[in-house]
């Protein structure tokens, strides 16, 4: 078993009903388990700004399959969600980025773990931090609470989450 951790975002139509439409079809899937969900923050868009704030939540779940089985996981629920790639960093449904997974350094062609930009987006870390305060980066060793994308004030709470029922749970 491993341990991952992900990122989800929507800025297009229902945010709040695409980031439980993609924890529940991850907590449906074979081999995945969906152990704790954040509450649920808004953010302004980071590259592209010219679009609509973001609804983020991370999530960690606990799963038997491989880093790139679950990024093929991942990219399944973004297509069944309506996610279309046309601008970078651009609007859309749901975004899911595997941020962590286990305590491995993955570089490949598909898929770069830990996230690339993990340690320099708040609305990644605050909402990590609170499903993991005490979490540190597996190849510095560094705490996640002390970088300094964390005391960013631009990311705010839009609703408080306890647990995974009381998220699949919400309605906007």
């Amino acid at each position: 078993m491993s341990i991952a951790y992900l990122s989800i975002g929507s800025n297009i139509g229902d945010r709040l009903q695409h980031l439980v439409g993609a924890v529940q079809a991850l907590h449906s899937h074979d081999g995945v388990e969906v152990l704790a969900v954040s509450s649920v923050y808004e953010t302004k868009p980071v590259g592209y700004t010219d679009q609509a704030d973001f609804l983020n939540v991370t999530v960690c779940v606990e799963t038997v399959v491989s880093a790139h089985e679950l990024l093929v996981a991942c990219q399944k629920v973004e297509q069944e969600l309506g996610r279309v790639r046309t601008i970078r960093w651009g609007p859309r449904t749901v975004d899911l980025d595997i941020l962590l997974y286990s305590n491995d350094n993955i570089e490949t062609e598909s898929l770069v773990v830990p996230h690339p930009r993990l340690c320099e987006r708040a609305f990644v870390l605050i909402p990590l931090l609170e499903i993991a305060p005490t979490i540190t980066h597996p190849v510095t060793g560094k705490l996640f609470s002390e970088e300094a994308a964390v005391r960013d004030s631009g990311v705010v709470l839009w609703k408080k989450v306890n647990g995974v029922k009381d998220f699949l749970q919400l309605k906007e």
